[in-house]
């Protein structure tokens, strides 16, 4: 389901000669979407008349500039550049008017609640005594903390407010969303006459519109001497879980203690522990309410501190979402937790392999199986190109091959996104034999990986299926001499191999990075044409290819050599 919300407004200026409250709501476009939804209420302070100024500049200010913030920002920062600008520019005209007209009386200031849905959470900013509350499950919630040295109905009751003070301090509040849940912003004069049960039963009946309406009628009502403004948004539909999501669930959510076969988290019975290395910790689980069985992926408790450990799962977890939305054959499906009340991951339960244990055990496999399992497997990578991630790790033991026969790359635990945190970005991850040469080297720009990084770790991963070995032997991390030699052509070891595949493989692993496959949609096209169309052979590299430090080795050898001899005649030969 996408990210759908019913929303209402209503706003009366009641008995007052004119209304100083103002609110808007505002859905994004389809190509900004990413924004989320944002309401925005303001109450303008009525000391001197400009409090109807205040508030409409300030909410009008915050609605449509917040659309023109990067995506990227964080919401608390997008909203606070935008906020802080519009308080200095009203401080400012405050003070100009005060310059021109000394018996200028009041100033515009006025209160502010806004509220940003996106994907599956909420941002808040406030400052004064307007309020948000949340409904979820039969509870209402006071979001807020009114900013006010008493009940007073004049500016110095307020501690703070838009335009009153340089130095404005706003009040910031994450949270998660869920669908069915209901949010409301209210000015005083609503909240102010209406007890919290009343507000949660009022807010809860008929549609969107409907409820803020009822609000803000029964304020009127009950004595209300004020303006009267309530907004209500109803959460119908959510996005798919975004980075920042993650990321304040991993900041905010306890890791769960060790866990035994019984044990149930949410509702997720444990049925196996299958899996730990003293950073994570993976069970097989089966939902309660559903039966379906999944992978439950979560930190070590040594780890349940470690700020960085937790950053990286939550890009894990989000990662894994967005590559298997759609087009998610041959990658593995991660599962949304419903409401969970631990941070973990959730992925499908994989029944089957993986390449590393069945080459252990010795499997075979003929040239045909292993072409088209390699194809699929290319053809996944590819995907996972498209979507701007570069896995990092590919070998046997991340390719799994499921009961369903489908070949699958697993663990996106190192992938590159664009977006994931500095510390995973600097980590030189990967399996060092299945990591392309230029990677070990010294220049950061040249040795980061790419997706062409990807391209070379499956060519060798598909050398091992058919030979059992390397093609450069077993390397060790920056043992750049096992690279000086060009790799055995498959044939020589497994004879069934014909020769067009020997030729992709010894692309797919060329020690020339201008060699080696561009894409995978490259590498995928040439195993499905096989020997339809076979790839020309690769040029052998000659020495100084290989080894650009040869022909001065070679030169100090001779000269070595040129030199023993010199004192051997000096020494041993007889003189006359």
């Amino acid at each position: 389901m996408s990210f759908s919300v019913d929303t209402g407004l209503s706003s009366e200026r009641g008995p007052r000669s004119d209304n100083e409250d103002f609110a808007q709501v505002r859905q994004p476009d389809p190509q900004a979407s990413a924004w989320g939804v944002i309401a925005a209420l303001a109450d303008g302070v009525s000391t001197g008349g400009l409090g109807k100024e205040a508030a409409q500049t300030s909410v009008m200010t915050l609605v449509n500039d917040w659309y023109a913030t990067p995506a990227t920002w964080d919401p608390t920062v997008a909203l606070d550049r935008v906020i802080s600008a519009h308080n200095a520019w009203l401080v400012d005209h405050n003070r100009r008017r005060q310059s021109m007209d000394a018996r200028a009386a009041g100033s515009a200031t006025c209160t502010l609640t806004a509220l940003v849905l996106r994907a599956h959470g909420f941002t808040l900013a406030h400052v004064g005594d307007s309020r948000a509350y949340l409904i979820r499950d039969g509870e209402c919630t006071l979001l807020t903390q009114d900013h006010v040295m008493g009940r007073t109905e004049f500016q110095n009751g307020l501690t703070r407010a838009m335009g009153l003070d340089d130095a404005l301090r706003v009040d910031y509040t994450d949270g998660d969303l869920r669908i069915g849940d209901t949010l409301v912003l209210t000015s005083d004069g609503v909240h102010g006459h209406l007890k919290q049960s009343v507000l949660h039963e009022l807010a809860t009946q008929g549609t969107a519109q409907e409820a803020s309406q009822a609000l803000v009628s029964k304020a009127l009502a009950s004595g209300g001497r004020d303006n009267a403004t309530a907004v209500v948004l109803r959460v119908k539909g959510l996005d798919l879980v975004s980075l920042a999501d993650m990321s304040r669930r991993g900041r905010q959510l306890p890791v769960p203690p060790r866990l035994k076969e019984g044990d149930v988290i949410d509702h997720y019975q444990v049925e196996q522990p299958v899996f730990s290395n003293g950073i994570h910790r993976v069970y097989r689980v089966r939902c309660l309410l559903h039966g379906t069985v999944h992978a439950l992926k979560t930190l070590h408790e040594s780890r349940a501190s470690d700020a960085h450990e937790r950053e990286m799962l939550a890009h894990e977890a989000w990662l894994g979402s967005r590559v298997s939305e759609r087009n998610a054959e041959g990658l593995l499906h991660v599962t949304e937790p419903d409401n969970p009340t631990a941070f973990y991951t959730l992925s499908d339960w994989l029944a089957g392999e993986s390449l590393a244990n069945m080459l252990e055990r010795k499997a075979t496999f003929t040239v045909p199986e292993v072409v088209a399992a390699s194809a699929s497997l290319a053809r996944t990578l590819g995907r996972l190109h498209q979507h701007g991630v570069v896995h990092r790790d590919i070998k046997p033991d991340n390719v799994h091959r499921g009961d369903d026969g489908q070949w699958r790359i697993l663990d996106l635990g190192v992938a590159l996104s664009g977006k994931e945190p500095e510390q995973l970005r600097v980590l030189h991850a990967g399996t060092p034999s299945y990591m392309n040469p230029e990677q070990w080297s010294d220049d950061p720009e040249v040795g980061r990986a790419t997706a062409q990084s990807d391209l070379y770790a499956l060519g060798v991963t598909l050398y091992v299926w058919l030979t059992g070995r390397l093609p450069y032997g077993e390397i060790e991390p920056y043992q750049v001499s096992r690279y000086r030699r060009d790799p055995t052509p498959p044939s020589r070891a497994r004879p069934d191999v014909p020769i067009w595949l020997d030729h992709i493989v010894l692309k797919a692993v060329a020690r020339d990075p201008k060699a080696r496959f561009e894409t995978a949609e490259e590498l995928h096209l040439a195993l499905e044409r096989g020997a339809s169309r076979p790839l020309a052979p690769a040029r052998a590299s000659s020495l100084l290819e290989r080894d650009p430090a040869a022909v001065w080795k070679i030169a100090f050898a001779v000269a070595m050599l040129f030199n023993l001899l010199l004192v051997y005649w000096l020494v041993f030969l007889p003189r006359r």
